[in-house]
This record gives structure tokens, sequence and C-alpha cells, in this order.
């Protein structure tokens, strides 16, 4: 045998991974049709868009997305269609951590993954090559294999894949472009490495060889999370530091510097911050815990927990600053918050930091005026609901005031908390802001953005995280 020659590809999964991945794989292959099939009427709608208004912000990818259209990529919700058609089909399907049931706060969810592959069973009446693409636990790839094998038609054969995505929010299209790796993982049969190859010819159509990674099955799902694991490591650990520098008198970036010149180290991912967030890092991390627990390895289990733990430990230390340097009290106090998405140059608010800030700052009776560049003030409201399960919506709105411009942000408030590195946040009026401010004016740096100095000159108090400088 030899690997099939792929024609048509099918995305299950319009969303963050699905979407930008398979437009580029789109751009890249124009003689491969791709269809991103996905039941949100409303998510289809918005990549159809006449005005290319996607339902995601990544920077490059309208522009990717306004070449490929019509021509080989193609977006809709006949999903038995698209399969039906397909050569190779990718599942990129939400998994995220349980609310509930065995496993709940830590395991990944993978009910839209089963859905998705019983799908797939029921519909196609030919061999596919089926890829996971959502971020998995180890093994998940054995639970598809065995759905799919006990629901397929006669003469049906099903080659699984695994392909993690390595992409970073906010440059997710450059990632693709040029990615570090690919890395494909197959049972390491005749039969997966034939499909490990239909797949690898696909990327190499712009992906050097020597960056394509063929492994096992389970080494491939185990690598997405021990990669992300391991970056979110790094970001605890410089935060960490940023306590013990704060503590000390010592400046977290000269210390990060200083270590980042270290070939075994290396400068990414040493930047201190008010925490990570995003879809990724935290769900993936309790991912490994539970792995761990259930294969009997608590040791190995705490070592991931303390990782989360030390970035919930960083949120709340950074309000707890607030609130001390602000007399000790922020009740009736009026606080900008510029900044809602997890990091720059994404939409994405999920497990952001800013949201723990907002809820920490609403439980002392603080004002909150909320100004983000991208995050929809729907999905602000959305994500402080849930972070306050208990107070209705309509209390929540009473405290919080959503609005367009960072200066109408920070006008008559006694202080300024960015939560987000928004570069025009480094580039904001001070001097028009200082001016309209209530006196002392403060400005809390959660990302290291401005320029303390120049902020003190105008005037203002400035705490910046990681630095042990007194107000």
């Amino acid at each position: 045998m030899s690997p099939v020659k792929v024609t048509k590809i099918c995305c299950i999964g319009a969303g963050y991974v699905g979407g930008p991945t398979c437009a580029v794989i789109a751009l890249k292959c124009p003689h491969i049709t791709v269809t991103i099939v996905d039941l949100n009427q409303a998510r289809i709608d918005a990549w159809n868009s006449a005005d290319f208004a996607l339902p995601i912000y990544e920077p490059g990818l309208v522009e990717v997305v306004k070449q490929a259209r019509g021509r080989n990529l193609f977006f809709s919700t006949d999903v038995d269609k698209g399969i039906k058609e397909a050569d190779l089909i990718f599942v990129s399907v939400n998994t995220p951590t349980k609310k509930s049931g065995v496993g709940a706060g830590f395991a990944a969810d993978l009910n839209y993954v089963e859905l998705a592959t019983r799908r797939i069973a029921a519909v196609a009446h030919s061999s596919k090559i089926v890829v996971e693409k959502s971020t998995v636990p180890c093994r998940t790839a054995e639970s598809m294999r065995t759905i799919l094998e006990a629901n397929s038609r006669p003469g049906c054969r099903f080659d699984i894949l695994s392909n993690p995505e390595f992409l970073a929010e906010g440059t997710a299209i450059s990632d693709l472009f040029s990615p570090d790796r690919v890395l494909i993982g197959s049972l390491q049969t005749q039969e997966g490495k034939d499909a490990c190859g239909s797949l690898s010819d696909v990327y190499a159509n712009w992906v050097p060889k020597e960056r394509i990674l063929t492994v096992g099955l389970w080494s491939s799902e185990l690598s997405k999370l021990a990669a992300n694991a391991m970056l979110a490591q790094r970001i605890s650990s410089v935060n960490a530091l940023s306590a013990i520098c704060e503590a000390t008198g010592a400046n977290i970036d000269e210390v990060a510097h200083a270590v980042g010149f270290d070939s075994r180290i290396g400068p990414k991912f040493l930047r201190a911050s008010v925490g990570f967030g995003g879809s990724c890092f935290q769900k993936d991390i309790l991912n490994l815990v539970y792995l761990s627990e259930s294969l009997h390895l608590p040791q190995v289990a705490a070592y991931w927990r303390q990782v989360v733990e030390m970035n919930e430990y960083q949120k709340s230390r950074f309000s707890k600053t607030v609130v001390d340097t602000l007399f000790n009290t922020i009740t009736g106090k009026q606080i900008a918050v510029l900044g809602f998405a997890f990091k720059a140059d994404t939409g994405d608010t999920r497990e952001s930091p800013a949201i723990s800030l907002v809820r920490d700052f609403l439980s002392e009776r603080a004002y909150v005026t909320i100004y983000d560049p991208q995050v929809e003030e729907t999905q602000i409201w959305l994500d402080l609901a849930e972070a306050c399960p208990t107070v209705p919506l309509e209390l929540i709105k009473k405290q919080v005031t959503i609005v367009k411009s960072a200066i109408e942000a920070c006008k008559n408030k006694e202080a300024i908390v960015i939560a987000t590195e928004w570069k025009e946040f480094r580039e904001i009026d001070w001097h028009t802001v200082y001016t309209h401010m209530n006196k002392p004016a403060f400005v809390f740096d959660g990302r290291m953005l401005v320029d303390a100095d120049a902020l003190r000159q105008i005037g203002f108090k400035v705490k910046v995280i990681g630095r042990g400088e007194r107000v």
C-alpha cells in the first residue's frame, strides 16, 4: 500500500483551531477542496459574511480567507455532506474541562469528540482518515477507533491520526505559515504509517519535511499536553520570582533578562504578568493532573497542580496589591480595567486574568469600567455572570460599565489597572488621562507595559508587577 492522495478535506468544528488551520491549508493547497463544517449557523454565517466579519479575531486571518473562500475553501452547516465527500476529516471540536461528574474540574469533557466520531461512523460510505485535532487526553484516539470500528459500514476502514495544534493566539497565522514543527501521530502499522504519509504530504506543500515529525499515536497526544504544561510552568516560575522581587526590591525584568541569557534556558516565556489565561494552558495542565492521578502517580499530579495554583495566587496577589495600595479599601471607588482578553491580539477571554480581577474588585464593592479593543460587550457580561454565579447580572451591571475607548474608561477614576498588553495602552495620552482622574491617581501595571518613570513624572503613583518600588 501507499499513502492515499488527499483531494478533499472536511474539518468538523469552525472555532479557534479548525477555522484558521484549515483556512491556511486551503490557501497553501489550492488543489485540495477544504470544507469547514459546524452546526452553529451563526458562526458559519460569520465565516461566510460578505464583509469578512469573521467569528474570531486573529491578525492576518481575514486576508487568508479572502484569498481562498469560494475557490477551494467553503464553510457549511451540512456536516453529513462534508463527511461523505472527504478523504480526510479533522475533528476540531471543543474539549472543555468537565464541570460535573467523574473528573469534574480536571478531566476534559470529550462529549463533542464522541458525538463527532459517531456521526462520522454513521454517515461515511467510504474509508476515511480521521485526524484528532482537538486537544485530548492520552489514548483518546483508541476510544475513537473503537467507536468507528463498532459502527462502520462493511468495507469502510478508518485510520486514526493525532495532529495536535501548537498555535499561539495572536500569532496563529504566522505560526501556521512557518511552524516550529508539525506533529503527526499514528499507529505503527503499515496502514497507520500510510495514513500518516497522506497527511504529511498535505503539510509538505509548504512546511519543510524536516519540520514534519511522525511519532506514535500516544506520544503525539501526550506531547501536546506536555508542551503546554511546560510553557505554563515557565510562566508560573517567573511569576513566583516576581513575588520575591516585589518583596526584596529587585526587578523581575532584570532578573528574567539575566536568566534568559543562559543558552540552556533562553529568553522566551520569561515575562512576568498578572497570570496566564487562554483555552489551553490551564485546561491541559488539569488534564495532565487527572491523567497522573488516574495512573496512580499522585506526586506527579501534585507537581503539575502547583503550576495552576501559582497562577491563581498571582492573580489574587495582584488584586490584593490594588486594594492594599488604595489605602486598604476600594469600596465605592472607581477603577478602570484596561483589557479583558487573556492576551493582546485576540478577542478570546477564556480563563482571562481580567475576569478574576474584576470579580475580586466587585466583591470589594468597587465600581469598575472596562475597555478592550476586541472583546464584544456580550462576551464580557457572559464572563462576569459566570465568574459571579451568586450575583444577578442586573446587580453586576450596576457596578460595571463597558466603554469604547481607554480615555473614556479612565475618566474620573481613582485607579487604572492594565490587565492585557494591548499596544494601544502603551500609546495612551497619559497627560490627558491624568488631568481627568481623581487624585492621587494610581496605575497598576499587570503586564509591565508602561514607562513607569515617565508616568511618575506626570504625577501618577505607579505599581508594576515584579518590581519592588514603593508607591
